[in-house]
């Protein structure tokens, strides 16, 4: 069982950068690769970037490409994102994911466990 508990979220004018905090419960934390993802209100939730359970590979949406960063730290059992660059397009609930399983990691469906979500506003 992994528990995820997200942090750091809130506002922020657009062109400044943010970061939010993934903290994760359980003894096999190690060994699952990490994702973030977005809902913003009316769309559907969406990948934004994903690191391997090594911190060698990472993945990322082509809309965050080169403004985000996500990285983990195992021994801390947190995996972080941070957010440059800001566009109000960036607002939504930012959702941490794991997964022991997960293939491409660009897929809500390869994770089985989630955070509860924390919001992130950028204003323009």
């Amino acid at each position: 069982q992994v528990h995820l508990v997200e942090s750091g979220g809130g506002l922020v004018q657009a062109g400044g950068s943010l970061r939010v905090s993934c903290k994760a419960s359980g003894r096999t934390f190690k060994t699952y690769a990490k994702g973030w993802f977005r809902q913003a209100p009316g769309k559907e939730r969406e990948f934004v970037a994903a690191v391997t359970w090594s911190g060698v590979n990472t993945y990322y949406a082509d809309s965050v490409k080169g403004r985000f960063t996500i990285s983990r730290d195992n021994a801390k059992n947190t995996v972080d994102l941070q957010m440059n660059s800001l566009k109000p397009e960036d607002t939504g609930v930012y959702y941490c994911a794991a997964t022991s399983y997960g293939s491409t990691l660009l897929s809500d469906f390869e994770y089985d466990y989630w955070g509860q979500g924390i919001q992130v506003t950028v204003s323009s």
